[in-house]
């Protein structure tokens, strides 16, 4: 049975009555005057817009709202202790679906969507879907993460890849796990440095490790985090990007990248509540390649020829559902 009733049964009975007026319009030779009425999103974000995680949901809410589908709203640098009020405020103010991340305020949240029942919540979410109306989803793209891996495995010369990551939780796991297994697939001699940096966002200090990680030998970076690009440009050695490809801006360095799609989620979330079929319910696997949630990208002119070869055809056997990508959520360790 769908939640949010009262909306969804009110958006019904608004658009039958729409549909009335319309007709009569019709018949009386009279202009229509009725319009369907979009959704009202609101999207709540702890850090900028512009760092790569919340700009894929950024991205797909704005597309969304630029087909008329929606109306969108947001808020950016939400400090933990006050996502609750943000939360509350967009509830009270009439939001059909609020979207953002729970990861550091689960309990939180969760409690404070059990207060708007009509209210539909998609969080993204290390736990589960909670009835009546708290939907989680995440980025799985480890599909796409162990493509990356295998590129890299080909790719290092000195066999040590740095991995940095912001902090080490299931969704960064996962992903990070993924690439090591792809590229162990290609090189079993390949070694790994392993750091978090226990920030979602703070370029400079990932940086700084990415720096550490190449005097230890490593001249090959996954930048899970900003900042790690960098270093790897200025040190000259090559960098695996993830959730968002900044080939463009790294010419020359980004040798491949793992990508998060995130309108096959939005529009299947904005569909359902617009229907009325919205369910608290996981939609996660809308992230997997099978729904064009994720993607991987390579450069060409900087990667060995067989290894891309190699992932195309491991791609495509991910599409066809003959190949399996391992999900590990155990925080990956250094073994170098």
């Amino acid at each position: 049975m769908a939640i949010a009733s009262g909306i969804s049964w009110t958006r019904r009975t608004i658009l039958s009555a729409a549909a009335g007026i319309l007709c009569a319009a019709a018949v009386l030779g009279g202009p229509a005057m009725a319009q369907e009425e979009k959704l009202k999103v609101a999207a709540i974000y702890t850090v900028p817009v512009e760092q790569q995680w919340v700009s894929r949901i950024h991205k797909a809410l704005n597309a969304a709202q630029e087909r008329g589908d929606i109306t969108y709203t947001f808020s950016e640098n939400v400090a933990n202790t006050d996502y609750e009020r943000v939360m509350r405020e967009y509830a009270e103010g009439g939001m059909d679906l609020i979207v953002g991340e729970a990861f550091a305020v689960e309990r939180a949240a969760r409690n404070v969507a059990k207060e708007y029942p009509d209210t539909a919540f998609l969080m993204g979410s290390s736990f589960g879907p909670a009835k009546p109306n708290f939907a989680v989803f995440d980025n799985w793209i480890h599909e796409p993460s162990y493509l990356t891996g295998m590129i890299a495995g080909k790719a290092t010369k000195s066999n040590v890849i740095g991995m940095v990551g912001g902090y080490a939780i299931p969704e960064v796991n996962r992903l990070m796990n993924a690439f090591i297994e792809g590229a162990r697939e290609v090189n079993p001699d390949v070694k790994f440095l392993v750091t978090f940096i226990n920030s979602w966002y703070d370029p400079p200090k990932a940086k700084e490790a990415a720096f550490a990680m190449i005097d230890k030998g490593a001249d090959i970076l996954y930048a899970e985090r900003f900042g790690v690009s960098d270093a790897a440009k200025e040190k000259g050695i090559l960098a695996i990007g993830n959730v968002i490809d900044t080939a463009g801006d790294y010419p020359g360095t980004i040798l491949s990248s793992a990508l998060w799609h995130m309108e096959p989620t939005i529009d299947k979330v904005i569909d359902d509540v617009a229907s009325g079929n919205f369910e608290p319910a996981d939609y996660g696997p809308y992230s997997y390649m099978a729904h064009g949630g994720g993607s991987f990208v390579v450069d060409e002119t900087l990667a060995d020829p067989e290894a891309v070869k190699a992932a195309k055809e491991k791609e495509q056997e991910i599409l066809d559902g003959l190949f399996r990508v391992n999900v590990n959520d155990e925080e990956p360790k250094s073994t170098l």
